[in-house]
């Protein structure tokens, strides 16, 4: 760890030689504790323009510093500082974290597979949430290999965790690509049949922590939504974008028609459904999205291989929490989960169920690439 750190540091001392601000590296010491009998740490990796530090606790993004139109550089993701304030964390629970065994919302927090109905951890009122109690996010992953580019991380779900069957064995690879890219590559096996929907649920804002976000703009390659009643759960219908404040497919501010009187945005307190990706190719990992800062001209990509895109745009932020540059203001960050629908064991009209059964694998591609682009 000291190497990659060592090299980290010195690359970045290089390459930023006259730039105005510089990647300021969280102190590895900050993550050093043992959790659950086993250590966490941080781990530190650069390639390109892009320098990111992961912990293994929940698998969590903690700072991602990429370089604007001036070559000045900023942490674009939400987090801490250090370990403790994610472990006593009285804030947004979800900060750069791997969520599952079933990412988003299960109605009621129970189903039914195989003649079997299955009570889950009701973390949400009625529903499970991100997997319940425990989920993937507060679970210390072993870390199979890194180096100063990449990082493999695996966990095992214990059979009746959270009430979900079957022992979950998830490994997770985090790469940097030389074209600014942060690939993220889920594979998943179990030994009962369950349900397995994996995501990653980093906040983003591309002018740094202590801002919010309505200014940026963004896209969403999708024409339907998928909408919710008062619990957040879909309703099994599909909504077309065009003419709502949910069309995205022309980039503009996320702003702009976030307080509008319409229903939907009223249920979700903002932005926070579910948006059926416009793919070409079915299981091909393609663009989906992308957020704009127009300011600092960073532009980010989003590419996946799954159905589902959802926007969440911080909607429940009190501004009462410190970060590590700045303050989590309201509506300060945004997720942009790539993962299959929410409820979908519940629905009829969704034909992805999510089940995993004996002899399969699950797998899920995630892209975020980076760049600077001047768009109008």
């Amino acid at each position: 760890m000291k190497k990659v750190f060592v090299l980290a540091a010195l690359a970045l001392l290089l390459a930023g030689c006259g730039q105005k601000k510089q990647v300021r590296l969280i102190d590895a010491a900050n993550f050093n504790k043992e959790v659950d009998g086993k250590q966490v740490s941080l781990y530190t990796m650069q390639r390109g323009d892009i320098t990111m530090q992961v912990t293994n606790y929940g698998g969590r993004v903690v700072a991602l510093w990429t370089p604007d139109k001036n070559k000045n550089y900023e942490d674009v993701v939400l987090g801490y500082d250090h370990i403790d304030k994610y472990l006593n964390n009285t804030g947004e629970r979800y900060l750069g974290a791997v969520v599952g065994r079933y990412a988003n919302r299960i109605a009621g927090g129970s189903f039914a597979l195989n003649d079997t109905v299955y009570e889950l951890a009701k973390n949400e009122g009625k529903n499970t949430l991100h997997g319940g109690e425990i989920g993937t996010d507060r679970m210390v992953w072993d870390v199979v290999s890194h180096n100063d580019s990449s990082i493999v991380m695996r966990v095992v779900l214990p059979d009746g965790q959270d009430g979900f069957p079957g022992n979950l064995d998830i490994t997770m690879t985090y790469t940097l690509t030389n074209d600014n890219a942060f690939r993220i590559d889920y594979l998943a096996t179990t030994d009962k049949p369950t349900l397995c929907n994996l995501s990653n649920h980093t906040f983003f804002n591309l002018k740094g922590e202590g801002n919010t976000v309505l200014d940026e703009q963004l896209e969403i390659k999708g024409n339907w939504i998928l909408p919710v009643d008062e619990n957040l759960i879909p309703t099994g219908s599909f909504t077309a974008v065009k003419g709502t404040p949910f069309d995205f497919r022309e980039m503009h501010g996320i702003g702009d028609k976030i307080h509008d009187d319409h229903d939907q945005l009223k249920m979700g307190q903002g932005y926070d459904h579910n948006w059926i990706i416009d793919h070409n190719s079915f299981n091909k990992i393609e663009y989906c999205a992308a957020l704009y800062e127009p300011t600092n001209e960073r532009l980010m990509e989003v590419y996946t291989d799954q159905i589902g895109l959802q926007f969440y745009s911080g909607n429940f932020f009190d501004g009462k929490s410190q970060g590590k540059w700045g303050t989590h203001l309201y509506r300060g960050g945004i997720a942009l989960e790539t993962q299959n629908f929410p409820d979908a064991i519940h629905q009829n009209n969704f034909s992805l169920k999510s089940i995993l059964n004996p002899g399969e694998q699950y797998h899920h591609t995630c892209i975020y690439k980076f760049s600077v682009s001047k768009r109008k």
